[in-house]
């Protein structure tokens, strides 16, 4: 009886030092296992044991962005999924749906996201933010008013910003491989 007895405070014990697993991880370890592979996103987890943070690089291959590598931080709440990802652009880039402090003009990532919504979905959207930008619904009002006025002088005025340039006093960084 006493054998029975310490195996199952040994049991107990060891149950109590094995860390808990959030609602919020069960739910990031599905999305993860059923994201979509892209040729131009790859994700970058710093601390593999920790999935709550992670890095999204996107290399888009066509559009005004095409060749540029822009590298988003993802932090996932306690309250994921009935609360979006943060995420962010952690360089400074010249778009019309990216202010100059990373923050990500992305719908699905404030007012229409719904818990039924998914980390790919999350990832779909900004790749097409790169293929399209929206200039109607912007962060950076001087980026989506050129876009909207003149395509070509945007274009300019992205490539201009991919290669380190300095737009209107803005410096921006270098997103184009040496």
């Amino acid at each position: 009886m006493l054998k029975i007895w310490s195996m199952k405070k040994n049991e107990e014990t060891a149950a109590k030092k094995k860390p808990k697993v959030s609602a919020a991880q069960i739910r990031l370890q599905k999305d993860l296992t059923e994201l979509e592979e892209f040729k131009t996103m790859t994700t970058e987890f710093p601390d593999p044991a920790d999935l709550l943070h992670f890095n999204l690089i996107i290399t888009p291959d066509e559009g005004f962005y095409k060749g540029g590598k822009f590298l988003f931080s993802f932090v996932i709440t306690s309250n994921y999924p009935h609360e979006p990802p943060k995420v962010k652009c952690t360089q400074k880039i010249y778009h019309p749906n990216v202010d100059t402090e990373g923050n990500v003009c992305l719908n699905i990532l404030r007012e229409d996201w719904k818990p039924v919504l998914n980390l790919n979905a999350v990832l779909v959207g900004l790749q097409f933010l790169f293929l399209e930008p929206n200039a109607e619904d912007p962060l950076n009002k001087e980026a989506a008013e050129e876009l909207r006025r003149d395509r070509d002088v945007f274009a300019k005025n992205a490539a201009l910003s991919m290669r380190g340039g300095t737009i209107r006093g803005q410096t921006y960084e270098r997103v184009l491989p040496s």
